[in-house]
């Protein structure tokens, strides 16, 4: 029978192990055999190290002669470094709607408002929906898109070309690195 842990990423340690024998790995990952649990803990603490349950489904279970305070740090540490580079990776998307028609005041609003992002390091998404007899001049809606995507050019690439989606077009920007 096994002892429950408190929390559910701590493993079980020396006296916590409720188990008859156990395959024991020394400290250096050589397999050292099935010892009966007193055996084991000793030779642990004759190391001045920790007897940890690796793996308690196991036939034995599976423990391992370690330092776990330093097993631990070093595993939150490579959490936190997991989770910089997905942070890293994640880079946010907003979306800007345009007009087939728009007006020069409002390209000139929406330019700035998209620059600002652009810097900022996020993607762009622009879209163009087209409405009534607007779906028969969807090279208008294209000529915008293209329109707005040049005068972004010395600080955006063009990452998917402008392509219609039903009544929808649309096109991603990405910032230049």
């Amino acid at each position: 029978m096994f002892c429950i842990a408190n929390n559910k990423n701590a493993l079980l340690i020396n006296e916590q192990i409720k188990a008859n024998s156990v395959l024991v790995i020394g400290p250096n990952g050589e397999q050292v055999g099935v010892k009966p649990l007193k055996d084991a803990l000793i030779l642990a603490n004759y190391a001045g190290l920790d007897l940890v349950l690796m793996n308690p489904s196991g036939n034995p279970p599976v423990c391992k002669i370690m330092d776990y305070n330093k097993y631990r740090y070093l595993k939150n540490k490579k959490e936190k470094e997991n989770m910089k580079r997905q942070k890293a990776n994640m880079t946010e998307t907003k979306e800007f709607r345009l007009s087939s028609v728009i007006d020069v005041g409002d390209f000139e609003t929406k330019l700035r408002q998209v620059t600002k992002y652009l810097e900022k390091g996020a993607k762009i998404k622009l879209t163009i929906r087209f409405k009534g007899r607007q779906m028969s001049h969807t090279e208008l809606g294209q000529d915008v898109l293209i329109k707005f995507a040049d005068r972004l050019s010395d600080i955006a690439i063009i990452t998917d070309a402008p392509k219609l989606d039903g009544r929808t077009m649309t096109m991603m920007l990405a910032p230049k690195k």
